[in-house]
């Protein structure tokens, strides 16, 4: 059975009401109000979806009642849609400024109002969609580091670095936020790695290494699962961030541009930060020494070009840095490394001795 989705009717006059009501009823659960302030107590009380407010109301209007609204946090993801009989930009202008989605001009048509709100009402579900594509992509990344020895907040910092480089290099505004999500699951495949691995305070031995490896498969393995573009894309990342550009990489022995770009763009930003942290079984590299390091690397290990530009970015990257540190020590001061997990879904990583 499919629950109706709720909508807040708020009128002073009950013959507004009532043609409302003829026109939604059989599509929506409806709730009424006469007042502004009986409109926000329901607002509070019931789960609604969307609200049809009218301006034109006795003590408290419309415009103030969506200003309220507005400003408290559990009413202000509701839709608003202004039902009035003023019809001057100046007064569209408002309401669109006190945060409203559209507006209905009296005579309304009943046509018309159902399918401004269907419209209203599927911009919502996309809304709600992403947000949870969202948890589920901060979820698998904390997942993919749960059994790290590090406190911190690795994960997230570097896709932060992945979306600077992105951006640097020219990828479109929509593709650099596509990388920043996408790099943050990167290792989901650690998961299906030992933590006796995972945890291991020195080098790798070579039948460790194969194993950890692994990772790489594991986690292109799991988020192909997602089958969404976003996880598609994170699936290739997890899957190659570990190749070279002169081809000495893993899984599958990529070379040059047969990388896919993003994650030659993951592998820079992932290497800086592996080799800026600390670590078991060695201490932070400065930045200049990281840079050093990258661009010695340029033509081997990393993209030159991208090397180019990940060097132009460093200011924003050091920026980036240090408001990652600042939250990356409260951490530690508040919270057991387990707990961090629950607390912020910030992941980690250990490297287990090599990059």
């Amino acid at each position: 059975m499919i629950t109706k989705k709720t909508i807040l009717l708020v009128d002073d006059e009950p013959v507004n009401l009532q043609f409302l009501r003829s026109a939604l009823e059989n599509d929506y659960d409806l709730k009424f109000a006469r007042n502004g302030e009986i409109a926000l107590q329901a607002a509070r009380d019931f789960k609604i979806d969307l609200i049809l407010l009218d301006i034109q109301m006795p003590d408290k209007d419309g415009y103030q009642v969506c200003k309220e609204l507005k400003n408290d946090p559990g009413t202000e993801n509701i839709p608003v849609i202004f039902v009035t009989a003023l019809g001057d930009e100046v007064n569209e202008v408002k309401g669109f400024d006190l945060g409203a989605v559209d507006y209905l001009h009296k005579p309304i048509s009943p046509h018309v109002t159902r399918k401004r709100i269907e419209t209203h009402l599927s911009l919502v579900r996309a809304r709600d969609l992403e947000q949870s594509q969202k948890a589920a992509i901060y979820m698998l990344g904390a997942a993919g580091h749960f059994n790290d020895s590090d406190t911190g907040v690795h994960i997230w910092r570097m896709a932060e670095y992945s979306s600077i480089l992105a951006e640097a290099a020219g990828l479109t505004a929509d593709r650099v936020q596509e990388i920043n999500l996408a790099a943050a699951m990167h290792d989901t495949g650690k998961i299906g790695v030992p933590e006796n691995i995972l945890k291991a305070p020195r080098q790798l031995t070579p039948v460790e290494r194969n194993i950890i490896e692994t990772h790489t498969v594991i986690g292109s393995a799991i988020l192909k699962k997602g089958n969404t573009d976003l996880f598609d894309l994170a699936a290739i990342i997890a899957r190659s961030h570990h190749e070279r550009w002169d081809g000495d990489g893993y899984p599958d022995g990529l070379k040059g541009e047969e990388i896919p770009e993003a994650a030659r763009i993951v592998a820079i930003a992932d290497v800086f930060d592996a080799l800026t942290m600390t670590r078991p079984y060695k201490k932070a590299w400065s930045v200049e020494r990281a840079v050093a390091y990258l661009k010695e690397h340029a033509g081997t290990h990393f993209d030159s070009r991208l090397v180019d530009c990940f060097v132009i970015a460093i200011p924003q990257i050091i920026e980036s840095k240090e408001r990652w540190g600042v939250k990356e020590n409260k951490v530690e001061l508040d919270t057991e490394p387990k707990s961090q997990f629950r607390k912020l879904a910030e992941g980690s990583r250990s490297i287990g001795g090599y990059l």
